[in-house]
C-alpha cells in the first residue's frame, strides 16, 4: 500500500490527508512527528534527503512536495476522481496550477510567518515578538487574502467556478494555519468565510475536524519542542526562521 509521510501540523500535510481521505485514496498513514525533530532521523534521512513532510512512498517510488504529490495522485486515480478536482480542460488545469505557484510565496509563507511567530518565536529567541515584526507578517497576510479574493475566487462558489477543486483544498489548509495560535484570517470576510463553509462541507466536515485536530492543539507545540532530546539541536535551524 502507498505510503505518506506526514505531520498534520503541517498545512502541506493537511492537503495531502484531506484530499486522500475525501477520494478515498487507500494509503498507510505514517507518523513524522516536526515538534520533535524526527524529521532530522536517520531513518527519515534514508528516505528524504529534503528531510520535510510530506513525503510519498508508492512501492519503489518516492516524491515529496505536497503540489506534486497532489498531482501524483489525482492523475493515477484519475478513473475514480472526478473531473472537477484537476479538470482535463487546458486552460481550467492551467489555473490550478497558476494558483499553486502563486501560493508558495504569498498565502502559504506569511500565513505560516504568523503561526511561526505566535507558537515559537519566543521559545526559539528567549524574547518577546517585536510589534513591528509581528505587524509587518499580519499585514503581509492580510494582502495575501484580499488577492486571494479578488483575483482567484471572485465571486465564484470555488476557485474554479461552481465546482470545488484541488486548488480549494491547498487554499483553506493555509489560511487555517495561523488560526491554531487564535488568528483568525476569515475575520471581517464574509465571502472567505462562506467560501470556507463551503469547502468544508465538499471534504465532510468530520473529516476537516479531524484534519485540524492537531493544529488545534498547537498551544502545547512549545512545550513539547522544549521538552524534546532534539531541542537543543533544532533550536539553531528555527532561528534562521526569524533571521
Amino acid at each position: 500500500m502507498m505510503e505518506l509521510y506526514l505531520d498534520l501540523i503541517s498545512p502541506p500535510c493537511r492537503s495531502v490527508f484531506l484530499f486522500a481521505r475525501a477520494l478515498r485514496i487507500p494509503f498507510e498513514f505514517k507518523v513524522v512527528d516536526l515538534a520533535t525533530g524526527q524529521q532530522y532521523s536517520k531513518e527519515f534521512g534514508d528516505l528524504s534527503i529534503v528531510r520535510k513532510v510530506p513525503v510519498m512512498k508508492d512501492g519503489g517510488f518516492i516524491l515529496t512536495e505536497s503540489t506534486a504529490i497532489l498531482e501524483y495522485l489525482m492523475q493515477k486515480y484519475s478513473g475514480s476522481v472526478a473531473d472537477h478536482w484537476f479538470p482535463a480542460d487546458l486552460q481550467q488545469r492551467a489555473r490550478v496550477n497558476e494558483y499553486f505557484s502563486w501560493q508558495h510565496m504569498n498565502l502559504r509563507t506569511h500565513c505560516s510567518k504568523v503561526f511561526l511567530l505566535r507558537a515559537l518565536y519566543q521559545i526559539v529567541m528567549d524574547s518577546e515578538i517585536p510589534k513591528e515584526t509581528m505587524d509587518f507578517a499580519v499585514e503581509n497576510v492580510k494582502q495575501s487574502l484580499n488577492l486571494l479574493e479578488e483575483k482567484f475566487l471572485q465571486s465564484k462558489p470555488f476557485i474554479l467556478g461552481d465546482k470545488i477543486s484541488v486548488a480549494d483544498v491547498v487554499a483553506i489548509v493555509e489560511i487555517m494555519q495561523p488560526f491554531g495560535t487564535g488568528f483568525d484570517g476569515f475575520e471581517g470576510r464574509p465571502k472567505l468565510i462562506a467560501w470556507r463553509d463551503r469547502v468544508k462541507k465538499e471534504l465532510g466536515e468530520k473529516l476537516f475536524e479531524e484534519a485540524h485536530e492537531a493544529l488545534m492543539k498547537s498551544s502545547n507545540m512549545p512545550q513539547k519542542l522544549k521538552n524534546s532530546g532534539n531541542f537543543a539541536q533544532l533550536k539553531p535551524i528555527l532561528q534562521k526562521l526569524f533571521r
